[in-house]
């Protein structure tokens, strides 16, 4: 049996196709499958073009123009139409293009392959319906997609740089890139690839009006093809042996257009020869699209992050000289807005008296407009206190800045309907005398400070505080007093701090004081005692992997920027690490003063003192102990004209410690036992303290009197 035979069993035909002379040969089953009667003949080439959809021969031209370039087979799926336009079948082709040179001494090719029958579409379809493309097409698409994605992820001018050097084109790959930017009248190489360092050196300043194919994309506007060496050398002789050695036969290069301005050129040189058919220039064109903006998007991401950079630099100081006796560090972390700027600062500022100044603060607002009033802001806090102001003062004056600040705004709001409102600002401001450890606290609506003591027990303190700055200009701001002992740390932040990841205050804190009592040793891998790993550990536990798994009831909220700043006073058990495996059980101490004016701070006393025996053994003693200094200090409340001033002390191991718990008052009035009917609202309290306390009194002073209890520890027994 013929060849031809059993190719015709299998509904397969035999052609060739002579482009020199313009003729294709077909057998007979080839003339029947292009809708031709089943009989040898040889057509002219526009005969045999006329059989086939439009678009299918634009696919499988240029299909063949990258298989005789590359030595390869050349494979599509073509429809085959009748006069009607009407798809009679698909076939497939396969064909190999076979180089010959003709009598002239030109290189010709010509096309000897097969066709066959495939099963799409149905016969009697309308073409234009029928959604059938080349594979050649098919994998060009899914390359541009990949392409295009990759671009889009990119970030950085480097990384842009690194995705187009890796990647893979359908049918010709360029094995040297180059990309060239423009300023003013200078062309210079800002990224290469399949060169060795030191080859761009020719390329790296040269003028526009240079004869080089690059300098003319970027003057005209227009790509340049040059599919061979002798195409190089003829248009551009003068910078051809700048190109000669690096050994490559076809070179593109398009330009980097974006909304209609040329920014610069991108080249893809060959080793492997490129005829550069209309569909390859539909896919350099493309990139080209693509990678231009690519590098828009990532120079203005560089430019911004260059800025914001610059702006946090700037407006972010330097802790100052190192403090005898104490230890400073400070992190920032913008994690809200664009531009990864925002209201929060903090400020280390030497003051005339030989102190010192921590001030930490948040503007409202996580915009470049927040940036710009926190750092006027900032800069009038410094003034104010390198004057010498004490803590109120220093606020009262700030809040009065912020204040004529807004009032401008709010005079701008009434030509601009656009300009937006006016903005408050929170701030902690903390006066230290390095010497004793003294702290005074003024605050204007910003979250406490907390203490961790020497034993690694976390308090927040609570001070007095104010509403927050720019809101009410004439506003007074009272003064808290403290000591930092020494091996105590002390603690500033902002809102971000606490309740990025979705956490309230409450949570939040909890999840801060996890911290501050951990082990850093355990969680950081570094040495114990260390304040920047505290510092690190803190802000990695709110803004890093950790955090995911901490995750707040309020989910949906927006992230806020986060500052911190931590104090510590250098001494026996230091507090800015974990406590050792033994610890000598230092005192614990907390002292509040709760004013006349201020009876909600006695919620504050009982948080103290309940967090003051956070691992204390007996709960129900815990409970006894708030239950005590709620009535204690109620009654200097209700009973005196003065304030309360309360001071616990838990002194001893775990498991044996002793609580004492003392309220004192300007009082010289004794408090005395009474029998309350069932219905009296007061006079329970002394019966209570009988009752609850290990032991209490009553101390008279020289003006007043302390009125004191104590619990004593007892480890709790297991359950029989």
């Amino acid at each position: 049996m013929r060849t031809e035979d059993v190719l015709a069993a299998v509904a397969t035909g035999l052609w060739r196709w002579d482009n020199a002379s313009g003729t294709v040969s077909l057998d007979g089953e080839a003339a029947r499958l292009l809708g031709l009667p089943a009989e040898p003949v040889v057509l002219p080439e526009v005969a045999v073009r006329s059989r086939f959809h439009p678009v299918d021969w634009n696919e499988i031209n240029g299909i063949v123009n990258l298989a005789v370039a590359e030595g390869t087979l050349a494979e599509a799926r073509l429809r085959i139409m009748d006069v009607d336009g009407r798809v009679l079948r698909t076939v497939r082709s396969r064909s190999k293009p076979l180089e010959r040179w003709s009598a002239d001494g030109s290189l010709d090719y010509e096309l000897i392959g097969t066709i066959q029958e495939i099963a799409e579409p149905q016969p009697g379809t309308t073409a234009v319906h029928t959604p059938i493309t080349g594979d050649w097409r098919r994998s060009r698409e899914a390359f541009l997609l990949d392409a295009g994605r990759a671009l889009a992820e990119a970030r950085s001018t480097a990384e842009v740089l690194r995705v187009a050097a890796s990647l893979s084109m359908p049918g010709f790959n360029p094995d040297g890139l180059a990309v060239f930017g423009v300023a003013g009248d200078r062309l210079s190489v800002i990224g290469h690839h399949g060169h060795d360092a030191g080859d761009e050196g020719p390329f790296t300043d040269m003028l526009l009006e240079t004869d080089y194919p690059a300098a003319e994309v970027v003057r005209t506007g227009r790509a340049i093809y040059l599919p061979s060496p002798e195409d190089y050398k003829r248009r551009f002789p003068a910078t051809w042996p700048l190109a000669q050695r690096f050994d490559r036969v076809s070179w593109a290069f398009l330009p980097l257009i974006v909304a209609g301005r040329t920014m610069g050129a991108w080249m893809a040189a060959f080793k492997q020869p490129a005829s550069f058919s209309p569909d390859e220039r539909s896919v350099l064109t493309t990139v080209a699209r693509m990678l231009a903006q690519a590098l828009q998007r990532a120079g203005v991401a560089e430019s911004e992050r260059e800025l914001t950079t610059g702006l946090q630099r700037s407006m972010m100081p330097q802790l100052g000289p190192e403090i005898p006796g104490m230890r400073i560090a400070a992190r920032y972390v913008p994690t809200g807005g664009g531009l990864q700027v925002g209201g929060d600062w903090y400020d280390m500022i030497p003051l005339p008296s030989g102190r010192f100044a921590l001030v930490i603060g948040d503007v409202q607002g996580h915009d470049v407009r927040a940036a710009g009033l926190m750092g006027q802001l900032r800069i009038a806090v410094r003034a104010y206190a390198s004057e010498g102001h004490r803590p109120d003062a220093v606020l009262s004056r700030a809040s009065r800045f912020l204040a004529g600040l807004c009032a401008s705004q709010e005079s701008a709001a009434e030509e601009d309907p656009d300009a937006q409102s006016p903005r408050f600002a929170t701030c902690l401001y903390v006066e230290c005398d390095p010497e004793t450890g003294t702290l005074e606290v003024a605050r204007a609506g910003h979250p406490d400070p907390a203490v961790r003591m020497t034993d690694g027990t976390v308090l927040m303190r609570p001070t007095a505080g104010g509403l927050p700055l720019g809101i009410v200009p004439d506003t007074d701001y009272p003064t808290t007093r403290f000591t930092l002992e020494p091996g105590e740390t002390m603690m500033l932040c902002t809102d971000g701090l606490i309740e990025t990841g979705g956490h309230d205050l409450d949570t939040g804190w909890a999840r801060l004081r996890a911290v501050l009592e951990g082990d850093t040793h355990e969680a950081g891998g570094h040495e114990p005692g260390h304040l920047e790993t505290l510092a690190d550990l803190l802000v990695q536990a709110v803004h890093g992997p950790s955090s995911h798994h901490t995750t707040g009831p309020l989910a949906d909220r927006r992230e806020d920027d986060i500052a911190v700043v931590l104090l510590c006073r250098e001494g026996a058990g230091c507090g800015c690490g974990a406590p050792s495996a033994h610890p000598v059980r230092p005192a614990r101490r907390t002292m509040l003063t709760v004013a006349q004016a201020e009876p909600e701070r006695i919620s504050g006393a009982r948080r103290q003192v309940r967090e003051l025996l956070h691992d204390w053994a007996d709960e129900e003693q815990v409970d006894s102990a708030v239950l005590m200094v709620s009535e204690m200090v109620t009654n200097v409340l209700m009973h005196t004209d003065g304030d309360a001033l309360l001071v616990a002390e838990a002194v001893g191991e775990l498991g044996e410690r002793r609580l004492r718990v003392e309220v004192a008052d300007s009082s010289d009035e004794l408090p005395h036992k009474r029998h309350p009917g069932e219905m009296a609202s007061s006079g329970r309290g002394v019966l209570l303290t009988e009752m609850l306390a290990d032991a209490w009194g009553v101390d008279p002073r020289g003006e007043g009197k302390s009125i004191w209890f104590e619990l004593y520890e007892q480890s709790k027994q297991p359950d029989a």
